[in-house]
């Protein structure tokens, strides 16, 4: 269906526009297809949950009906579909999606496979309508970036622009899944493209408005949550906020930590990769008996910790277990997102926290509720390193103004928390696993996978650490070198000689002849291995202020790496993929 749609604004001939009103139509049509693509989405999650549980209601208000082995055999069913379908449709589609939408942007251009958005609809709705503890914004991000992707590939749009077409995907997707149109736009923004200028910023908001439109025509306009009027009871409160924004940052690291170590885990289990989604429906099934609460998106639990419905002892519990449930679901190959899993865990950790803020200071605290509204955007600022899209989708999903001070306060200290103690986002670390800083963009990438080997030069010159210093000048003279490397007895570098290091005493004339190269030379020089990046070559020649680096390995001379050789290798490389993509 989108690739007839696609086919036939293709045959269209557009009139000859300057390219910002291009982008806007195109963006346009984006919003059109992402909000239809998200309504489509959620309608076709409540099917399957309707197929696999004959209820489209929340698990919770049907759990108890259900006996136990379905409750173990559904999720390990749908687990089973969702690796058939992502291990022979689209590898893209495993995982929460975001990280793979921001590595197209920084390292392809904002080129997606066209068949990505079909396979992540089906395999994330049959993951979460069987129980599959994620969230829906990191399918629909994909999905809404494939669509933008593939709407700029039909067009032939200059891969300058193609990113800005995948940010209004991704916006449209967000916008039209949580009715957040501002929120859509600044996760665009700050989190896939890292761009708010005008070419950018005009195109990805005029989606996002074309996607809640459309979605609120099906959904209604109505905030995410039902949450009773919040106001700070004392200014004393201000006081406790700070603290719930260190217990987020703390929290988020945990999360991030688990997840991460649950994928090392199981991709080590001796199980074909198809099959791992099942085995981990199974081991979630197990924990639905106990806790029917952390299953799919878990709103409705949500909703209860936030009218204060919920135990202290139950709101512990279920921070780790859905810390554990979302990390086996994504570990073991699941298709998902993990904002909602931050949501509802920062709900319940900011639910505990509140009822102990309650128990220590009860005239001067508001209810647990409350805490646990801020630190819904808490947990998402810690695990996304995102506090700015953080505080606006929180605003946007109660629709409560009066949440925004406190609410700034825990995201930024929730923010400074997690990046202090965690190099990386939920998202990004993925991406530094594999060797991509999408926070260098694609020019440190591609200095990150080329090596010094693949570079040097082997046509360097050497002096022995006894080498009269008439002689080391002649060799300057007479090889036209910028450096002279100095060896000792045993042929290891143990120096390194530029002509700025023998100026000073060149008109000492009666020293000269009693001075060697040991005596001027720069001892126990900086050094790069023929195995480290150019990307480590190059930040040790900038923190150094030098432009050539001795290659050493095991304390042997092996070549040398002048900076001007890492820009033409930087070059050649960026050619070479340019003509690939092209």
């Amino acid at each position: 269906m989108l690739q007839r749609v696609l086919d036939y604004f293709r045959g269209l001939r557009l009139p000859r526009l300057n390219r910002h009103v291009i982008n806007l139509l195109l963006a346009l049509l984006i919003g059109i297809l992402s909000g239809y693509g998200a309504v489509l989405f959620r309608f076709i999650i409540q099917f399957i949950q309707w197929l696999f549980y004959q209820h489209k209601q929340d698990f919770l208000t049907f759990s108890h009906e259900l006996p136990a082995f379905l409750i173990v055999l559904i999720p390990a069913l749908g687990g089973l579909i969702v690796g058939l379908l992502v291990y022979f449709g689209a590898r893209e589609a495993k995982g929460h999606g975001v990280p793979e939408v921001m590595e197209a942007v920084a390292l392809r251009g904002g080129f997606i496979r066209k068949r990505v958005a079909l396979i992540k609809i089906l395999a994330s709705a049959v993951c979460m309508g069987s129980g599959g503890s994620v969230g829906r914004e990191g399918p629909i991000v994909q999905i809404g970036s494939s669509i933008g992707s593939s709407v700029a590939q039909t067009f032939k749009i200059p891969r300058l622009h193609m990113k800005t077409m995948v940010g209004c995907g991704a916006a449209a997707g967000i916008a039209a899944t949580f009715n957040a149109p501002i929120a859509g736009v600044l996760f665009a923004l700050e989190i896939i493209l890292g761009d708010f200028g005008l070419m950018s910023f005009s195109p990805v908001v005029l989606a996002s408005v074309t996607a809640t439109t459309i979605s609120r025509h099906y959904f209604g306009d109505l905030p995410a949550f039902d949450i009773p009027e919040y106001s700070l009871v004392t200014l004393w409160e201000f006081f406790f906020y700070p603290l719930l924004g260190i217990v987020c940052g703390l929290i988020a690291i945990l999360f991030i930590q688990v997840l991460y170590k649950s994928e090392d885990l199981f991709e080590a289990v001796p199980l074909p990769d198809w099959f791992k989604p099942a085995f981990g429906g199974a081991l979630l099934g197990l924990i639905l008996l106990k806790f029917p609460h952390v299953f799919g998106v878990g709103y409705e639990t949500i909703n209860l910790t936030l009218v204060n419905s919920l135990e202290f002892s139950l709101l512990l519990a279920l921070i780790g277990v859905k810390i554990i449930a979302t990390s086996l679901t994504i570990g073991t190959g699941g298709s998902g997102g993990i904002f909602a899993p931050s949501l509802f865990i920062g709900a319940m950790s900011g639910g505990a926290f509140g009822f102990a803020v309650n128990a220590f200071f009860p005239a001067l605290s508001a209810s647990p509720g409350a805490y646990a509204l801020v630190a819904m955007g808490g947990l998402v600022a810690g695990t996304t390193h995102a506090p700015i899209t953080a505080i606006l989708i929180l605003f946007e999903l109660t629709g409560q103004y009066s949440i925004i001070l406190p609410l700034m306060i825990t995201c930024i200290i929730a923010t400074i928390v997690a990046s202090t103690l965690k190099r990386g986002s939920i998202y990004t670390i993925k991406l530094l696993r594999r060797g991509v800083h999408i926070d260098t963009g694609r020019e440190q990438s591609i200095l990150e996978r080329l090596q010094v080997k693949d570079t040097m030069r082997h046509d360097f010159f050497t002096v022995s650490e006894g080498t009269p210093l008439m002689e080391v000048i002649e060799s300057f003279k007479d090889k036209n070198a910028s450096y002279l490397h100095m060896l000792d007895a045993s042929g290891r570098l143990t120096g390194i000689i530029s002509f700025r290091d023998i100026r000073p005493i060149l008109h000492e004339d009666s020293l000269l002849p009693l001075i060697v190269a040991k005596d001027v030379a720069t001892s126990r020089p900086l050094t790069v291995a023929p195995d480290d990046s150019l990307r480590t070559a190059l930040e040790k020649m900038t923190d150094k202020g030098v432009n050539q680096l001795p290659v050493v390995d095991d304390g042997h001379l092996v070549g040398t790496l002048p900076e001007n050789d890492i820009a033409a290798a930087y070059t050649r490389e960026l050619i070479k993929r340019e003509i690939e993509e092209a």
